[in-house]
């Protein structure tokens, strides 16, 4: 064979191996040909933490059967074609984070829409992912969905199902994302858990790095939960569960060292799988406990989220096992010694933290303050003749019937329809007595809230309204929907606030008080007082205007210059995938501070 047709056959083979997918292999190179695996993107993606230029991207990525990192590139677009490109990088998921990645993708927008998607080496493309940016100073409204206490095992996600179909553009969860508990039907939320097909795992409650990560996984495997995601940037912030039940700084009610190790270490594990599986921008990796911070939407609103649990938060009252529930710690703390509160020094958030907050009250100029806050922060102060029969029928054995509480209820509350509708002088001595103070006072029923750190509150109320500034706060944690006046310790008005219901975590129709809205809020006295009932401070708390007690769903919050609109929304059950939603109550609040009710 000639020269010539040796090198035309090796050209000729040469091309035909180009052609079916090889290569040339050079020496001391590597076989090119061997296909890269495709990764399994089984988490969906998500978006978070919107600036006004910029947004957090998110995603897992692992290849089966292997611990090797996966490299991606991502890419932002403003058509879902992904056509017009207009921001793109490349990022790896790295065992050491569980297999998650985030970025940051800068280079946007205010107040745009993006689509975004990740892909791996072998081409393989995630969910895409739509996202929005902050607006602009000049924009005119925003409407944002807030979340909390959304339990696994108790039922379906239905409120993130309903919100996916709704016209919010951003989302807030308020905690408690995760739970903590094992499986044990003994558990909280875990009797339905197995009918459902939604049994925790692992089947401990959770404490080390891979426990959270596997919960964290479980709960990002729910359809609804990443359909939420992939749709809406969320600002997120954490509660207890997201490490363990009535966390404070140094310890936690579901916390046992002897059993679970060290709470530092169990907190720093806990803060690093929800840095990892979250949409937030970790701003500080040393410092993964520091997660209090500002957004700005234009200059019509300044949210400032908080972390009322874990940063800066004092053991609560009710933490050290008294008998009275820790009622007489907290009357310690409000009586003066030379004229010093004892509770002065305790605080709900750090003194570095309560700094950040006026600094940025001081300096923002947007219409409305925002603040996004786990615990419920009004006074929710209950009259002590009706906690002591509550207490009594709760007791083992129980000293009074449910009957009994009832009847003290009635009696407190006839007392203030009959001093509403003919003035005081129309009060029976024994009517008086139950609404004088000092023989029958107020009392808080939940010291884990800001009731339980009444002057460090008193405090910052004091400063916003000595700022003159418009104040809507934002809470979860206590699974039921709320609304009150914001008061301080010497019933001044400093603003106002929304508590959503939990997506799924049971209220208080757990524990039979379903029933009990009404006599809270004071709309049981619309009978007998009319329409100027609601609202009007006549229920057995004084600073609440509406409360649901037994439905589970989410707020849908409309904000412009003029009004603040929230709006409960409620599904009728988490116990089954087909479910109607419809709103309980639709409160507005003007920028002149009148408050409106309405049903729809």
């Amino acid at each position: 064979m000639s020269e010539v047709t040796s090198r035309r056959e090796f050209l000729l083979k040469t091309a035909a191996a180009v052609v079916a997918g090889s290569s040339v292999v050079a020496c001391g190179g590597s076989d090119d040909s061997t296909p890269v695996p495709p990764a399994q993107f089984t988490y969906g993606v998500a978006s978070g933490d919107p600036l006004s230029d910029r947004v957090i991207l998110w995603t897992y990525a692992k290849v089966a059967d292997s611990n090797a990192s996966v490299p991606l590139t991502w890419q932002v677009a403003t058509d879902s074609s992904f056509a017009n490109i207009v921001s793109s990088g490349s990022v790896e998921a790295l065992p050491a984070n569980g297999f998650t990645a985030k970025v940051d993708a800068t280079g946007l927008s205010a107040g745009a829409s993006y689509f975004y998607r990740f892909r791996d080496a072998a081409g393989t493309t995630s969910t895409v992912g739509a996202t929005r940016t902050l607006p602009a100073a000049s924009v005119a409204s925003v409407k944002f969905a807030v979340f909390s206490c959304s339990l696994y095992s108790e039922g379906y996600f239905n409120a993130y199902a309903d919100a996916a179909r709704s016209d919010a553009l951003y989302a807030l969860h308020l905690g408690d994302y995760i739970y903590e508990y094992g499986s044990d039907t003994a558990k909280y939320g875990n009797k339905d858990a197995v009918a459902l097909g939604r049994v925790a795992a692992p089947a401990s409650d959770i404490a080390s790095l891979a426990d959270y990560r596997q919960r964290y996984a479980q709960y990002k495997s729910d359809a609804d939960l990443q359909a939420l995601h992939a749709k809406m940037p969320w600002i997120t912030i954490w509660d207890d569960h997201e490490f363990a039940n009535n966390a404070y700084k140094d310890g936690a009610e579901n916390h046992n060292p002897a059993t679970q190790g060290d709470w530092a270490t169990r907190k720093a594990m806990a803060a690093k799988a929800y840095h990892e599986w979250l949409p937030i921008r970790t701003a500080d990796t040393a410092n993964l406990l520091k997660i209090y911070r500002h957004f700005d939407f234009g200059k019509l609103l300044s949210l400032h989220m908080l972390d009322t649990r874990i940063e800066g938060r004092d053991r609560q009252y009710d933490n050290f096992g008294d008998a009275d529930g820790g009622i007489g710690r907290y009357i310690t703390g409000l009586t003066p010694v030379g004229g010093v509160l004892p509770d002065a020094s305790r605080r709900i958030i750090s003194t570095a933290q309560q700094d950040w907050l006026t600094a940025g009250l001081a300096t923002s100029t947007a219409t409305w303050q925002f603040l996004g806050n786990q615990d419920i922060m009004a006074r929710m102060w209950f009259p002590a003749s009706v906690l002591r029969k509550q207490a009594a029928a709760f007791a083992s054995p129980p000293t009074a019937t449910l009957a009994d509480v009832t009847a003290a209820i009635n009696d407190y509350l006839t007392a203030k329809a009959t001093r509403a509708a003919a003035g005081p002088g129309a009060l029976t001595p024994t009517q008086a007595a139950l609404l004088d103070p000092a023989i029958n006072p107020t009392l808080p029923y939940n010291l884990d809230a800001w009731d339980g750190y009444p002057t460090q509150r008193d405090a910052i109320l004091t400063t916003v309204k000595n700022m003159n500034k418009q104040l809507v706060v934002l809470s979860g944690d206590s699974h039921n929907g709320w609304f009150t006046q914001l008061t301080t310790l010497a019933g001044v008005k400093a603003g106002v606030e929304f508590a959503g219901s939990s997506v799924s975590s049971t209220g208080f129709e757990a524990v039979g008080l379903g029933e009990l809205a009404s006599s809270l809020d004071g709309s049981v006295l619309v009978p007998q007082l009319g329409t100027a009932a609601i609202g009007a401070g006549l229920g057995l708390v004084d600073d609440l205007g509406y409360v649901d007690t037994k439905r589970r769903g989410y707020l849908l919050m409309t904000v412009t210059a003029a009004s603040v609109k929230g709006e409960y929304v409620f599904v009728n059950t988490v116990k089954s995938k087909t479910y109607t939603a419809s709103i309980g109550k639709t409160i507005t609040v003007t920028s002149a501070g009148v408050v409106s009710y309405g049903d729809a």
